[in-house]
């Protein structure tokens, strides 16, 4: 999976086979360093840097996006774990103008990880541009004096 930013605790990738196509609002994933089964396991350095970077990286969604000409109107925040026991977030764009995930409705996802895998090749991911001014973005909001003493 590409890369889009690392913290100390975690990655923050772009997944190459996305649950939501990138046209719909995108798909990024936040991914410990070190594998736990939930966040429970989280100590409170590491909870608070997750809670940060949810924010950011859904703050950089809606802003790169959008200036992409895809209207994100909100950010789905999910922690599954239903084909991977393990904590994971994944962050869904909901653009207005979706055509596969529709805007207003819930997000809507294959039964199975088998089934999902037929999705392959479907489904646009985020593209290289997109996770560069990402990253950018990311890193700009990290220095913003709203996230510096988070």
């Amino acid at each position: 999976m590409p890369l889009v930013l690392e913290s100390r605790h975690f990655t923050v990738t772009a997944p190459e086979h996305p649950h939501v196509s990138r046209r719909d609002g995108g798909h990024l994933i936040i991914n410990p360093r070190k594998t736990v089964e939930d966040r429970t396991q989280l100590d409170r350095e590491q909870a608070t840097e997750l809670m940060k970077l949810t924010m950011i990286a859904g703050e950089a969604m809606k802003t790169v996006l959008s200036r992409k000409g895809i209207d994100i109107g909100r950010i789905n925040y999910q922690d599954n774990g239903n084909w991977r026991h393990e904590l994971h977030i994944h962050l869904y764009g909901r653009a207005r103008g979706s055509t596969i995930q529709k805007w207003g409705q819930p997000l809507s996802f294959p039964p199975t990880a088998a089934a999902q895998k037929e999705l392959d090749g479907k489904l646009e991911p985020l593209s290289g541009e997109d996770i560069a001014e990402l990253k950018a973005e990311m890193t700009r909001l990290l220095a913003n004096e709203k996230y510096r003493g988070f």
